[in-house]
């Protein structure tokens, strides 16, 4: 059950600065990385705080999170509407793409089970071209 937005809390200053923080990576990033940056700047907030604030943001969908393949997961601030990620395996350079193939396919697939109210979310793993172009010259 979600608060209503009259009822929410306001964010203390440590969440506010995790939030800021991460407002500033263009890439997603563990909450170990995003942490140590923030310890890096002058910061005082906990690890737990930065795993806290990250965790209600993604449940709340006001940052996007997906689990890297090794498992960790990895957070990004993002804009707002349903979208999809590229992500470079090398890098975690990350692109924003749409697709709607995949949101008629997914709504089809539902239909044809029975299921409404579905949700779903898509990352592609890569190689950029400047990670491939690095590989490629070595």
């Amino acid at each position: 059950m979600s608060t209503a937005p009259s009822q929410r809390r306001r964010p203390t200053r440590q969440q506010s600065a995790v939030i800021e923080r991460l407002g500033r990576s263009e890439d997603f990033t563990s909450a170990q990385d995003l942490h140590a940056r923030m310890r890096e700047a002058g910061d005082k907030v906990g690890l737990a705080t930065v795993y806290r604030t990250l965790t209600a943001l993604a449940a709340n969908g006001e940052v996007d999170m997906i689990r890297t393949d090794e498992g960790e997961a990895v957070y990004r601030r993002c804009s707002t509407g349903h979208h999809h990620h590229l992500v470079c395996r090398s890098c975690g350079r990350t692109v924003e793409i749409e697709g709607p193939a995949v949101e008629r396919w997914a709504d089809r697939v539902a239909d044809e089970h029975g299921y409404t109210d579905v949700e779903h979310t898509l990352e592609i793993f890569g190689t950029c071209r400047e990670c491939a172009a690095r590989t490629h010259h070595s």
